[in-house]
């Protein structure tokens, strides 16, 4: 991606210290959903590679991924599946524990969501440790799909996430980094 691009899409993230707890900034891209052209300019720039490619579903992770991935299953005619919080989905669900910075959690997906096979992006806001995508990741596997690419704004490079993510053999597309936590 062209860096201006990313210096000009970083400059709608709102950074917020000290939240959730005293040393971490929180990177809010609700900014950036509010901003029409960023929002648009982002979608545009996580899809690109994969347009014209099969993909059958975007798989996006409660709740920032959802809109994400809405998005971008819209744009490359794909289906869209939510990864949620244990106990959101009314049918027969796939669950895992997943550790999180700040304690452990559980996420779960339909368990008809997706075929055997089928081509799936994963979505997200934000890489930081890579907990939750790899969780994601794991879970999809384990239904079955073939994971094209992991999709995320923002990394988080020096908590190592997306690398963890790399090693699981998983392609992983950032819009910008910021230092720290």
């Amino acid at each position: 991606m062209d860096p201006r691009l990313a210096l000009d899409l970083k400059a709608t993230v709102r950074s917020i210290p000290d939240y959730p707890k005293p040393g971490i900034v929180f990177r809010d891209i609700t900014t950036l959903l509010g901003d029409a052209r960023a929002f648009r300019r982002s979608v545009d720039e996580l899809v690109h590679p994969y347009a014209g490619g099969r993909v059958d579903k975007v798989a996006g992770i409660e709740a920032r991924g959802f809109i994400l991935g809405g998005a971008m299953a819209h744009q490359l005619s794909a289906g869209f599946v939510p990864i949620r919080k244990k106990g959101k989905l009314p049918h027969e669900t796939v669950r895992i524990a997943y550790s999180l910075e700040y304690g452990v959690d559980e996420m779960e997906i339909h368990t008809d969501a997706i075929g055997q096979n089928e081509r799936v992006i994963l979505v997200d806001d934000l890489i930081a440790t890579g907990g939750t995508a790899v969780a994601a990741t794991n879970l999809l596997r384990q239904i079955g799909a073939r994971i094209v690419a992991a999709c995320f704004i923002i990394d988080l490079p020096e908590l190592g996430g997306a690398q963890k993510l790399r090693e699981l053999g998983v392609e992983v597309r950032t819009l910008m980094e910021f230092e720290g936590h």
